[in-house]
């Protein structure tokens, strides 16, 4: 570090308005700025200031390299606030063109603010040096960041010769605070992340290593008094266009339902900061962006997928406890949803209530699980309420209901969670009742049971350590969640240390990890004993490395089986816009099929490539191949690639294909099996977006496949659609 950076570092700490000591006043400004991304208005000058002065990783509270000046303030309805982000050398800044919440690999600043500055939740906002936007919902008690939330807010953004600026304006009605007629008193941290050999992060505070409680360590702002929030009532019309066909053979007549033409109509109101009331009728719940594709193979347990439907993502986090009994893709095809989240003193509470035209169940097992349909509608009902004790202690309710015909799923339990210092635990109890329809045919038609999740963890700058213990009845049902496993119990003991390096070194720091756990069936039968370990390191150029190794028994088909495999992981960013990932796993595993074991081998490698200022590539392989008996038992590959290119911080044009390959080899089974199956599917997707809102986009969608009765690839299905939405806030 140049001597010049190190002393106006050390004056910075010394000198310059710190969040972590007094409260900072933020001033009320008469009128207001042009979000342009030029730092000239006059206004910024009554602004209060904050320096972003300390280098938290990699280094341990730092000075930081280079200068950075957050300036805050708000009007009557908005917080205003900017930063001047210097670097000694702005053509080394990496930044691109991109979609909404994907700047993650860039350089870019941002503020995060707990407006009800109880530890518990936060708001992110972040911008790039091209103006591109990212904001999500930090939860304490998880750890989680959440880049579903989207807010309504505006900014921009320019390259100087000096580095970069940004300007924020946050309509105070885009957030949530308590509700009182004088002074506020908020959390609120200032960052800046510049990803070079490393990613480094600069803030306005300090974060000591092993913090428990990121939130616990932000600055405090105060002021805010006389704020307004408007009628905070936004209308958001929708309109969905699809035509879609499909054909069952290659000779077949295309055949479909003509054009689809569906109006629907999503309402969000908060009638107090407190409060936020969301309706939708008649919602267009189809999603945009295609899942991740995933391989489906050799594994006896449903697969997940994230949920991707604005409607149940906004307030979400209100809703999760230990145990995942809310699973909001359940709500498969509702008529109708209604949604209250909303806090009060030291209560945070949540209703989810739809009517949902299909019935979607995960059924579970001991060693399965998988999904099956009713053909009924269903009522869906969630609950949620959490008591905040005090900074320390919360305990919480929640309950689920769906019913049909002949058909409902109830359950309900409470939960708690202590956080101090080094030392946090977390419990959840539940209990279910259940009755299905005989025509289903599930061996119990009437289950009911419990489920217990208890959880203590340990952590300080190098050590940690936890104890998890996991007891779920076989009746126990959660038909609006994913607990895809019941009618077993499991203890984990895990822990690790981690050692970190000076300064200039090539490796920052080393991590070692591993757990021990058993698991049993609910009649004493073991299922279940594992060991895995792993040894990390984080590099220059950005690298992650993995070196780790796994060993277990496990019961399957009445046996015990032996499996054990060694895995490597590596990424790193060879230069600007470049990431390169790749996965790899080899060892002794089980084919479910044939209850036999062979050797496997697994390679997953990707790369991330921004070309230019505007176009982004990824692509990612999967590929398993499992040898035994002298041939190879399968060897299946999935491939998913993504072209997409951003022309502004509004338009993109994006083209994903997936493809996936299985084949068996079915001398090697004692019953029948698919030799072969391969499928393929494309999307061309172009979408423009006024904000998150307000959007229109326009797609074409075909797939294909081929098995045994058709052995060359023929398009089956095709699709065109068209969806626009508008989000309308009526002015006060």
């Amino acid at each position: 570090m140049h001597p010049s950076c190190l002393l106006g570092g050390l004056l910075a700490l010394a000198v310059l308005p710190a969040l972590a000591s007094e409260p900072l006043t933020i001033p009320r400004i008469d009128g207001d700025i042009v979000v342009d991304g030029q730092l000239d208005d006059p206004l910024w000058a009554q602004a209060a200031r904050v320096d972003l002065a300390y280098e938290v990783s990699p280094g341990d509270n730092l000075p930081a390299a280079v200068r950075t000046t957050a300036r805050i303030a708000h009007t009557d309805d908005a917080l205003l606030v900017s930063f001047h982000a210097e670097d000694p050398d702005p053509a080394k800044i990496r930044a691109f063109l991109r979609d909404r919440d994907a700047l993650y690999s860039d350089d870019f600043a941002g503020v995060m603010l707990d407006t009800f500055d109880d530890q518990r939740r936060a708001y992110e906002f972040f911008v790039n040096p091209f103006g591109v936007q990212a904001d999500l919902i930090k939860e304490e008690a998880t750890g989680n960041e959440d880049d579903s939330w989207d807010g309504l807010w505006s900014s921009a953004a320019r390259i100087t010769e000096h580095g970069y600026d940004v300007e924020m304006r946050i309509p105070f009605a885009t957030l949530r605070f308590r509700d009182t007629d004088g002074a506020r008193r908020w959390g609120a941290t200032f960052l800046r992340i510049r990803p070079r050999e490393f990613r480094y992060q600069y803030f306005s505070n300090r974060v000591e290593r092993g913090s428990r409680c990121l939130t616990c360590t932000f600055g405090k702002i105060e002021g805010f008094s006389g704020v307004k929030q408007g009628r905070n009532l936004e209308i958001m019309p929708t309109l969905t266009v699809v035509h879609a066909e499909e054909r069952a053979a290659p000779d077949a007549p295309w055949t479909g339902q003509g054009t689809d033409v569906e109006p629907g109509l999503d309402v969000a109101w908060a009638p107090s900061p407190n409060l936020t009331l969301n309706g939708t009728l008649n919602p267009d719940f189809s999603q945009v962006e295609t899942d991740q594709a995933q391989l489906d193979l050799n594994t006896s347990f449903a697969l997940f997928f994230p949920e991707k439907r604005p409607f149940f993502l906004e307030g979400a986090d209100y809703f999760t406890t230990p145990l995942q009994v809310l699973y909001t893709r359940q709500i498969a095809d509702p008529d109708y949803g209604l949604r209250t989240t909303g806090r009060s003193g030291q209560q945070a509470y949540g209703v989810i209530a739809a009517r949902d035209a299909t019935t979607q169940l995960l059924v579970p097992g001991v060693l399965g699980s998988s999904f099956r349909f009713l053909d009924q509608e269903a009522d869906d009902l969630v609950g949620r309420y959490r008591y905040d004790v005090d900074a320390h202690t919360s305990i919480g309710a929640i309950a689920t209901y769906r019913g049909g015909n002949d058909y409902r799923n109830a359950l309900g339990g409470v939960d708690a969670r202590w956080q101090k210092d080094e030392h946090t635990l977390r419990g959840q109890w539940l209990h279910s009742d259940s009755r299905y329809p005989d025509g289903l045919a599930l061996p119990d038609t009437a289950p009911s049971g419990d489920a217990l999740y208890l959880n203590y963890s340990y952590g300080n700058r190098n050590w940690r350590g936890s104890l998890q213990h996991t007891d779920i009845d076989p009746g126990f049902r959660s038909d609006l969640g994913f607990i895809a496993q019941v009618g077993y119990q499991k203890s984990v003991v895990g822990g690790g240390h981690t050692w970190f390096f000076s300064e200039g070194s090539a490796i920052s720091r080393v991590e070692l990890n591993g757990d021990w756990d058993i698991t049993h069936r609910f009649d004493g039968q073991l299922l279940e004993r594992e060991v895995e370990g792993y040894l990390s390191a984080r590099a220059s150029h950005q690298g992650y490395y993995e070196l780790g190794g796994l060993a277990r028994v496990r019961y399957w088909n009445n046996q015990m089986f032996d499996e054990h495999w060694g895995t490597l992981y590596a990424e790193l960013v060879p230069w600007p816009g470049l990431k390169l990932m790749s996965f790899l796993r080899g060892g002794q595993q089980l084919d479910l099929l044939a209850s036999r074991t062979g050797r496997m081998v697994e390679v997953q490698p990707e790369v991330q490539w921004d070309v230019g200022r505007g176009v982004n590539v990824d692509i990612s392989y999967t590929q398993q191949r499992l040898r035994r008996d002298g041939g190879t038992a399968f060897d299946a590959a999935v491939v998913d690639s993504r072209l997409g290119w951003q022309f502004d911080p509004r338009q993109r044009l994006r083209l994903s294909v997936q493809s996936s390959n299985i084949d068996r080899d079915q001398a090697l089974y004692a019953a029948p099996v698919d030799e072969r199956f391969h499928d393929v599917a494309a999307q061309l997707l172009y979408s423009y977006k006024l904000n998150p809102r307000s959007a229109l986009y326009a797609g074409y969608s075909e797939g294909g496949y081929s098995d045994d009765d058709f052995q060359d690839l023929f398009t089956s299905d095709r699709s065109l659609f068209l969806k626009l939405t508008y989000a309308w806030q009526p002015q006060a």
